[in-house]
């Protein structure tokens, strides 16, 4: 879970000392001096700043306390890949990861943490940079999940996909343009299954380095699913062949 910093003075100086700022959110509309001093020091500081309506804004902190401008500080803890990696053979099960490439929507992140959890994933890969911190508005989307969910953050999604291949994960990505249905893959094996950004979908490096690209028929006029219900369409196939492998056979 990540902590807020609410207030103009007490942002400037968290800014100042050198707290490791995940992001800085202001209140749409709100301007001045010292909301510009502060966007320009972010900036030296490769700090995301991002705007946020009234709704969204409250969610972090009432306006009366924050005087339109938040700090999301990180808290949450973060795994090595290897322990990550460790989670599923400690567990007699075979590994099942999740990687997200660049969500950046902490709504879709939480709810995709969230279901990542209920279909026990051993654990979540997602990149250093661009992508949605794990803010308080994460941790409530995922109900809680992130508390107990392992992550793993990465600075390079292409290569922490060789390394996976090279401990025996088959990489499945979800995408349009996947040339097989999302239920013919055989995911009795180790595998990790990537969900790409909202909008921009898997980034093509990272899509170049998939064994598998699948895609979920769809029948409606709407050209996509949003990302998080993809990933737990996904991640729910994974367990159903498991399921159905490890019955018995009469």
């Amino acid at each position: 879970m990540s902590s807020i910093i609410a207030g103009r003075k007490p942002v400037m100086e968290a800014l100042r000392a050198g707290t490791k700022i995940e992001q800085i959110i202001f209140l749409a509309g709100v301007q001045g001096p010292v909301v510009n001093e502060i966007t320009s020091l972010a900036e030296r500081l490769k700090i995301r700043v991002s705007r946020a309506d009234r709704q969204q804004f409250r969610e972090l902190a009432t306006d009366a306390t924050a005087q339109g401008v938040v700090a999301v500080v990180r808290s949450k803890t973060f795994v090595g890949l290897d322990e990550l990696l460790a989670i599923g053979p400690a567990q007699g099960e075979r590994g099942f990861l999740l990687i997200l490439d660049e969500i950046e929507d902490p709504h879709n992140l939480g709810a995709l943490i969230r279901t990542a959890e209920c279909a026990g994933v051993h654990g979540v890969i997602v990149p250093k940079h661009h992508a949605a911190p794990v803010t308080p508005t994460v941790v409530k989307t995922s109900a809680g999940a992130t508390e107990h969910m392992a992550m793993a953050e990465v600075t390079n999604i292409v290569n922490t996909i060789e390394t996976l291949k090279e401990r025996g994960y088959w990489i499945v990505g979800l995408a349009s343009e996947g040339t097989a249905s999302y239920t013919a893959v055989d995911y009795t094996v180790p595998v990790a299954l990537v969900v790409g950004n909202e909008g921009k979908g898997i980034r093509r490096l990272v899509r170049e380095h998939c064994d598998h690209l699948v895609n979920i028929p769809l029948s409606g006029r709407i050209g996509s699913l949003n990302a998080s219900v993809a990933g737990g369409l996904a991640m729910f196939e994974v367990v159903r062949q498991r399921q159905r492998n490890a019955a018995p056979q009469t």
